[in-house]
């Protein structure tokens, strides 16, 4: 019998993984990749290792959630060291845990190898602390994808009023809902808000707004995913601590975009 690592290679930046990650990542005779991988990484493979990729883009999925269940049992029954490579953490919105249920429930043995989130490390690479004694005590790590229903009312509801600092993923698309829901429930017009495009990455840009205008400085700076949405009065120390030069698209080159 074989085993499987869940590992997360982190949000962009090869050097950000761990240092358990990077040995299952080179002692692997298999690893299943996703697309938001630095493919950097995969240079770290031994010689022979078998590369599988198990890329999402929204609407077209190169391989089902269920092909991946099934690969992953697969290639450890045949005696495999496997490593699924995950962006960020495995258990943060990447399906990990849903993997690790598959793995526990055909009796294959597996460990977990945590990750740096994309919520904390490109809001750290823009300048942008998710906590900080004089503005925030608080910060939580939400999905965008809108879904309908009392339960989502409720959560919109508790996000604007009891935590001082939102992360937000996969947010672009809905980025007008969000701003909907968040204002509607009581959040200031004003707070301070930040989209982070391809965080940690020498192709990093950030734009700053307040939540009643990010959704139109987002558009008209071409914002699209993969991007963190940071919502708080945090977004503010951007200008004293921003540290990472970035890519200006208007340009060509690196530097700041305010």
């Amino acid at each position: 019998m074989g085993k499987v690592w869940l590992v997360g290679a982190g949000p962009g930046d090869p050097d950000l993984i761990t240092v358990k990650g990077l040995r299952a990542l080179q002692e692997a005779d298999v690893i299943l990749y996703d697309r938001l991988i630095n493919e950097e990484l995969l240079r770290q493979a031994k010689k022979g290792a078998e590369l599988i990729f198990c890329g999402k883009q929204p609407k077209h999925h190169h391989l089902q959630q269920e092909t991946i269940h099934h690969l992953l049992v697969l290639h450890a029954k045949k005696g495999k060291k496997v490593t699924r490579l995950k962006g960020g953490d495995p258990f943060v919105f990447g399906r990990g845990g849903e993997e690790a249920e598959f793995l526990a429930k055909h009796h294959i043995p597996f460990e977990i190898v945590p990750g740096i989130t994309s919520g904390i490390a490109a809001s750290a690479y823009a300048g942008i602390p998710v906590t900080h004694r004089d503005h925030s005590a608080s910060f939580a790590i939400v999905t965008g994808h809108r879904q309908e229903g009392e339960q989502e009312e409720l959560k919109w509801s508790a996000l604007a009023k009891g935590i001082d600092t939102l992360a937000i993923y996969m947010g672009v698309k809905n980025l007008p809902y969000i701003q909907e829901q968040l204002l509607s429930n009581g959040k200031s017009t004003d707070t301070p808000a930040a989209l982070i495009h391809w965080g940690t990455t020498t192709i990093q840009r950030t734009v700053i707004g307040t939540l009643g205008t990010i959704h139109e400085v987002a558009q008209k700076a071409e914002m699209t995913n993969p991007s963190m949405i940071i919502i708080g009065d945090v977004v503010k120390l951007r200008e004293k601590i921003q540290w990472f030069q970035e890519f200006d698209n208007t340009s060509g080159s690196l530097g700041a975009v305010q």
